[in-house]
Formats: structure tokens, C-alpha cells, sequence
């Protein structure tokens, strides 16, 4: 197959100039793409995905240079090119934001002291960890815990959110499931997706106090609308969980609703919510219309079988559900 156009893809543009690069023509389009190229770009390619996958199994170890080398069996030299052109930032820059995002969970959602965040981290001290955790959040740890403040931090995130948009797996398996009746507590988050933590952590301190735990209470968000091209002021999600009884402490913040039982359009999601919104547009879109099925009056909801950071983030669990009939 002959194949023509500009190499505009970074990683493409650096392999090219490296010693691979012998697969393309000298010139910056490239008439003559090879089979065996092709075969060798996807291997090369799988290299770098190993070296994410290494990186998010081994956050809570001293993670080296030379260990990243043997994973992609490349030198030093040619590893920090290829992979810096691959991820878009310095391989160091990913480990630290991935390390940084567990430990603001951490101090957000749980009550792990900072000094074992740290450690767990791969910080050696709080002072080593205080510093780089304020240079990305502009807060110390204990001021983040009072008062988490994301803002400064989701533009230095989004190169992983990128870089994971485009190393996911789209090979999306579908259920369709009989989902029965269920009555929920719900807490409503209405505005900005940034200030959405805050409702996460107001919901975790009521659930903590009407012993509702996740263990026996399952866990659900109800999705209204896409933050991509919804107004932050008109953004609406809800964080709810499974109730079996009335609730006698409800308070001024809850409310109670029920997903309706009909059938659903499934597909579990295993990893980071940073590429869920995926699953979810590939059922809103490519799967609903090529099936024989119409949307019922009911948005898409989340089951949170496991969620980060109770476990890591490439092994948090959800079930996306499309209601359908």
C-alpha cells in the first residue's frame, strides 16, 4: 500500500530521524510505507505503551532511568527522544504528575496521613513532597486537605489526559443487561466540573455518617450532560449511592431518586476516568446507530465497582450503562 502525506505526528517526526527513520524516504512525505514499517511502527509503539503500563504499576517504587531502558530495550540516548516525542512530556514530568494526582486523591478523599502519602508516592521526605506537590497545585498538602483547590492543576494534567486518549484501547465490549429498579441518595452537582471534588468530598462525609459504606452500598454517578460542550455553570452530575431503606438522616443536600429498571447497553471500563468520556461517546454514537435499539428517557449512569485510589487508577472498575429499549 503506498501511502502519501506530511508527517506532522511528533513521535513520527522523531522516528523518522532516528536510525528507524531508514523505513521512510528522505523527504518530509513519504511515499514508500513498507508493510514491514508499518509492522515495526506498531512494535515501536508498543514499546512506549509498556513503559506507561510499568510506570502506573510501579508509582510506590523508585522508578529509574535504566529500568525504562530495559523495558523498551532501547539505550538512553534514543529512550529519552523516542519517548519524550511519544508522551508529548519528559517520561520523569509523566511519572511525577501520575505520583501527584494519586497523593491529591489521597489527601482529598481519604485520611492517610501525609507523610505515608508521600511514601507511598515515592517521596523519601514531606519536604521533598511538599515542594513538588505545591508547585503543581500551588497549595502545601495540609492546606490542599482543608481546602482542595484543582484549578491550577488541570492545565498541568493535560498531557495525560491526551496521552491516554490516545494510547486507549477501542475495542469496546458491549452487554445488554436487564438493569432492575433501584432507589439512590443523591447528592446534585451543579457547575463547574472543576468544583466537582468539593461535592465528592461533602458526599463521602455524609456517607461516612450514615454507615452506608461501598462495600454494601453500591456505588453510582448519574451523567447529564458532556463537560467538553457543556457551560461550566449548566454542567449537572450526580453522586449517589444504592439505599435499601428510607433514610432517616437525609438532611438538606440529599435527595432521593431511583433508576428505573429496562435494559441497558453495558460495557465495563477498567482504568482511569480520564478516558471514560470514550466509552461513552463510542455508545452515544458509533454503537447506537448501527444497533436496533433507541435511547430510553433516562441518562447515562456509572456503577463504581472499585474506584481510585482505594486501588490504583489503571485498575479502578466501572460499568458505564446506556439505558435503551
Amino acid at each position: 500500500m503506498l501511502l502519501k502525506g506530511r508527517i506532522r505526528d511528533p513521535f513520527l517526526l522523531s522516528v523518522k530521524n532516528s536510525n528507524f527513520g531508514q523505513a521512510y524516504s528522505k523527504c518530509n512525505d513519504y511515499p514508500v510505507f513498507a508493510k514491514e514499517a508499518v509492522e515495526s511502527m506498531s512494535n515501536y509503539r508498543d514499546r512506549f505503551v509498556d513503559v506507561i503500563r510499568f510506570i502506573e504499576d510501579n508509582l510506590d517504587e523508585e522508578i529509574s532511568i535504566e529500568s525504562l531502558c530495559r523495558v523498551t530495550n532501547l539505550s538512553k540516548f534514543h529512550f529519552h527522544r523516542q519517548c519524550s516525542a511519544f508522551l508529548g512530556i519528559t517520561v520523569m514530568t509523566l511519572v511525577r504528575l501520575l505520583r501527584l494526582k494519586s497523593a491529591a486523591y489521597q489527601l482529598a478523599y481519604r485520611e492517610t496521613s501525609i507523610i505515608d502519602i508521600a511514601l507511598s508516592c515515592g517521596y523519601q521526605t514531606h519536604e521533598s513532597f511538599s515542594r513538588a506537590f505545591r508547585s503543581y497545585f500551588n497549595q502545601s498538602p495540609s492546606e490542599f486537605r482543608q481546602h482542595p483547590d484543582w484549578t491550577s492543576w488541570q492545565s498541568k494534567y493535560e498531557p495525560v489526559v491526551n496521552l491516554r486518549g490516545r494510547v486507549m484501547s477501542e475495542n469496546f465490549t458491549v452487554d445488554i443487561v436487564d438493569f432492575p429498579e433501584l432507589n439512590i441518595a443523591v447528592m446534585e452537582h451543579r457547575g463547574s466540573p472543576v468544583l466537582l471534588g468539593d461535592t465528592i468530598r461533602k458526599f463521602i462525609e455524609w456517607r461516612k455518617l450514615n454507615r452506608l459504606p461501598p462495600e454494601k452500598n453500591r456505588t453510582f454517578n448519574l451523567v447529564y450532560d458532556d463537560p467538553r460542550i457543556t457551560p461550566p455553570d449548566e454542567f449537572r452530575f450526580d453522586v449517589a449511592c444504592e439505599i435499601k431503606e428510607p433514610l432517616k438522616n437525609k438532611g438538606n443536600v440529599l435527595v432521593t431518586k431511583s433508576i428505573p429498571a429496562g435494559q441497558c447497553a453495558r460495557i465495563r471500563h477498567i482504568g482511569s476516568d480520564d478516558t471514560i468520556g470514550a466509552v461513552v461517546n463510542f455508545l452515544y454514537s458509533d454503537w447506537i446507530e448501527n444497533s436496533a435499539y433507541e435511547l430510553r428517557d433516562f441518562p447515562v449512569f456509572f456503577e463504581r465497582v472499585s474506584f481510585f485510589p482505594e486501588v490504583l487508577e489503571k485498575d479502578a472498575v466501572t460499568d458505564v450503562f446506556l439505558p435503551i429499549q
